[in-house]
């Protein structure tokens, strides 16, 4: 059994989120309501879960107090919310799970299924520094789900990355490349935009690593590593737009 907590501010939401586990996931076993923040950490810290599900919206705060003020972080957390694109691209961005109200039967099975499938090759506190840093837009890390396990990616690192069916290529500097269990799409949904730019249907680069661009139609990019990359005629204007945004936010050479 997966002992697990429902923190959420309303009762209604509890309830119904304690019937679906009930009916449609008889391996969670729930030992615990929370209504707040405070009544939250109290719960946590004495029941010692495998599993919270966390509302991000609470009176006396939010569900990341929570995850800041728990003795320990020996447990593994599924966000409950209502649409908020802000937290969501947060908890996207450190590979932590999240369920949008009203909850669907199927995700919820699917995301009870993950944590049980999950490889906890990065530390939960890793992944919780990765959301804080998110959350206060200080894109440094992002974590990647791979056919081995999860991996921990500084953002400069990362060169290009490629569109590989429903999977993405990753190409970092120095490092060994990764296939990643994620469409591009996810990507381009999440990268900073002063960092990241999609040039073409398959292709998402990293400005910094543009050494050149040769006109034509759409025209091509030559990297620092040498790669050439086509840049789709649907693309042009924003990728060159997006080039001079990155060369006036750089500080003047003395």
């Amino acid at each position: 059994m997966i002992k697990a907590i429902i923190v959420d501010d309303e009762m209604k939401s509890q309830s119904s989120l304690f019937k679906l586990l009930e009916r449609f996931c008889p391996e969670v076993e729930v030992v615990g309501f929370a209504c707040n923040v405070q009544t939250a950490v109290e719960l946590i810290n004495q029941e010692n879960p495998e599993l919270v599900f966390l509302d991000i919206s609470m009176p006396d705060g939010d569900g990341f107090e929570v995850l800041e003020k728990v003795n320990s972080r020996n447990f593994e957390v599924i966000f409950t919310t209502a649409y908020n694109e802000y937290a969501l691209k947060a908890i996207r961005f450190s590979a932590l799970h999240y369920l949008l109200k009203p909850i669907n039967y199927s995700e919820l099975k699917d995301a009870v299924l993950r944590f049980q499938n999950s490889k906890r090759d990065i530390n939960l506190d890793e992944k919780f520094q990765v959301l804080y840093d998110s959350l206060k837009n200080e894109y440094k890390k992002i974590i990647l789900p791979t056919a081995n396990g999860l991996r921990m990616v500084e953002l400069n690192d990362i060169v290009r990355c490629e569109a590989n069916g429903s999977y993405t290529d990753f190409f970092l500097e120095e490092k060994e490349d990764l296939m990643v269990s994620k469409a591009l799409s996810n990507f381009m949904d999440i990268l900073p935009e002063h960092l990241f730019c999609r040039v073409h249907s398959k292709h998402l680069v990293n400005l910094n690593f543009v050494d050149q661009y040769i006109k034509g139609r759409g025209g091509r990019i030559i990297l620092k590593d040498g790669k050439e990359i086509e840049v789709s005629e649907g693309k042009k204007k924003e990728f060159l737009d997006r080039l001079k945004q990155l060369a006036h936010s750089l500080p003047d050479k003395k």
